[in-house]
């Protein structure tokens, strides 16, 4: 304002002194400096990536975040399921050790009946452990193999550990039925996997070329004979199978080795004459 007043004073002297000045520059003087006009911007709003692919809206579609809800419901579900199943397999995992610790007496020259009482104790506690167990899974229908894994080699070791348990009181194979009488299982809802059970008698035959070597060194000479026998026709069964190389493949080759085992320590015995006679190392088929 100050600026157009003194614009306005030094015209009019000017003009004085120049009457010939146009009165339309005048005016000119007389306008203020013109600013320029401010620009206004709209605020700053993100926008959510979720928004931006679901067309500007601010939240997911009802359909995919109704879905991940019950995905999470789901997998929470499972995991508490799993933790229960869990539990139980560690009781299971720990019956199983008291049981190996009481066999390995038999490596020790003791009497059978004195090496099985106190594994035999644990049967029921096994019993009683697959029953909690097949409970847990049956809250979860049609989904065994889903959670199988979590009790899979706990239960090869226990067949392992029957098996080694039935050979020493009878000499035969504990079958597969009878494992699962043992263990209190229904084949219908919630059986033994033949797999498993597959892979627990190679486990137990891992363990006979210890105790024929053992057994010999005690002064029994025949053991071998009774060994190599049941792993002959053991391993003879096995091969009516077709086992593809996996796991089971590869514990099968095993047992081949563990009859070499044996076989070696019964031609041992029958070479050096260690027997009373020839015959009661081998006897010739009637």
């Amino acid at each position: 304002m100050k600026s157009a007043f003194r614009n306005g004073y030094f015209f009019t002297l000017s003009r004085s002194l120049n009457p010939n000045i146009p009165p339309t520059l005048f005016a000119l003087h007389l306008i203020p400096p013109h600013s320029p006009p401010s620009i206004s911007r709209p605020p700053f709003r993100s926008v959510s990536p979720i928004a931006s692919m679901a067309g500007g809206e601010p939240h997911a579609p009802p359909p995919l975040e109704k879905q991940f809800q019950d995905f999470r419901a789901q997998l929470e579900e499972s995991g508490t399921l799993r933790d229960r199943i869990r539990a139980v397999v560690m009781e299971i995992e720990s019956t199983t050790r008291l049981i190996h610790s009481g066999l390995l007496l038999v490596h020790q020259s003791r009497s059978t009946p004195e090496v099985l009482e106190k594994p035999k104790t644990q049967i029921a506690v096994l019993k009683e452990l697959y029953n909690r167990l097949a409970e847990i899974v049956r809250e979860s229908p049609g989904r065994y193999y889903r959670y199988h894994g979590d009790w899979k080699s706990e239960t090869q070791t226990v067949v392992s550990l029957l098996a080694f348990m039935h050979w020493l009181e009878t000499g035969t194979l504990l079958l597969h039925n009878e494992a699962e009488e043992t263990l209190g299982l229904n084949g219908s809802e919630f059986g033994l996997d033949v797999e498993d059970y597959l892979v627990g008698i190679c486990f137990m035959s891992n363990e006979l070329p210890r105790y024929v070597v053992n057994q010999v060194t005690a002064g029994d000479y025949d053991c071998p004979r009774k060994v190599m026998k049941f792993l002959t026709d053991l391993h003879a069964s096995f091969r009516l199978l077709n086992l593809r190389n996996d796991f089971l493949r590869k514990k099968f080759d095993g047992m081949k080795y563990d009859l070499r085992r044996v076989e070696e320590v019964y031609y041992d015995v029958k070479i050096r004459g260690l027997a009373a006679n020839g015959d009661s190392v081998e006897k010739p088929a009637a």
